[in-house]
């Protein structure tokens, strides 16, 4: 069979299983397998597939089926301009965190070896993309998890951005805490205790929205990166209290949020004496990161 071949009748398959973007995630999978970019797919449609390939091919497309994430089958996800490999200890990054990254970065250019915090790093797609981008950042990057924290030492190291970062396991700034511990015992920390920026993409999904969401997430996704409690704000409520006393004078806090949660987030942030800087829409044009420093 040829490529167009394979695409149509695999796109096919997928749309039957209820896949969202059946077309997009065939033509990736055979662009995967066949190793060349997806555009150059356009160049080589009358080609014809060896069996051996479309024996995989074929695999692949079995496990999407089942509505397992296309980034787990295919081991990694572009993000960035960076690459990040992922697997269930982490949440597959999105689109939208892109953004996340973009305006930090911009924000951060102008300061001469930024400090970064990366708070609920998972993957480590944030800091590593961060660090990747800015060359004389030092990145901070804290997890509850360890899974996902190793992870993301892989994922710095495949990046070659390893010697920037440190990651330290922790339950949000309880690390800072220990690290106090060890100065008065004479240990000095290598993690900094103010940053120029903290950065972070909470869990902000409502505990009782979690079982509605695609398989895709639902069941693959750890669902500690998920639940942001009752009304998904636990944890950007912690960081509206907490986070300022961790921020250099003019530094500032850049955070993702869900659909429909602006306007508590807003109210939030200024209860806890926040000036929201910039709102972000994403591509659907949804409220998705806000920019606030102390006032």
């Amino acid at each position: 069979m040829t490529v167009i071949e394979v695409i149509k009748k695999s796109a096919e398959f997928l749309a039957k299983k209820g896949v969202e973007s059946p077309r997009l995630d065939s033509e990736l999978i055979v662009a995967n397998v066949l190793g060349i970019q997806r555009l150059q797919l356009y160049l080589n449609f009358d080609k014809i597939i060896p069996p051996e390939k479309a024996e995989v091919i074929k695999e692949m497309l079995i496990k999407r089926g089942k509505r397992i994430p296309l980034q787990h089958i295919l081991g990694s996800v572009g993000f960035y301009a960076v690459n990040i490999k992922i697997d269930r200890r982490a949440l597959i990054p999105r689109p939208e965190t892109e953004l996340l990254v973009e305006n930090a970065v911009l924000l951060l250019k102008g300061i001469e070896s930024p400090s970064v915090l990366d708070f609920g790093t998972g993957s480590g797609c944030i800091g590593i993309a961060i660090a990747k981008h800015i060359s004389d950042a030092k990145i901070t990057a804290i997890d509850i998890s360890k899974d996902a924290l190793e992870l993301a030492r892989e994922n710095a190291r495949i990046n070659n951005v390893d010697d920037r970062i440190e990651f330290v396991q922790g339950d949000g700034f309880s690390v800072f805490s220990l690290k106090e511990e060890l100065v008065l015992n004479k240990f000095k920390p290598k993690t900094a205790t103010v940053f120029d920026a903290i950065v972070s993409n909470p869990p902000y999904i409502p505990t009782e929205e979690i079982a509605r969401l695609q398989p895709e997430v639902r069941d693959y996704d750890p669902l500690i990166a998920l639940d942001g409690g009752k009304d998904g704000l636990d944890v950007i409520r912690i960081l509206a209290r907490e986070t300022g006393s961790f921020l250099k004078q003019n530094g500032f806090l850049a955070i993702e949020i869900g659909a429909g949660q602006i306007e508590n987030v807003l109210k939030t942030m200024e209860q806890n004496h926040w000036k929201i800087e910039s709102v972000i829409k994403d591509y659907n044009r949804i409220d998705r990161i806000v920019i606030a420093r102390k006032s």
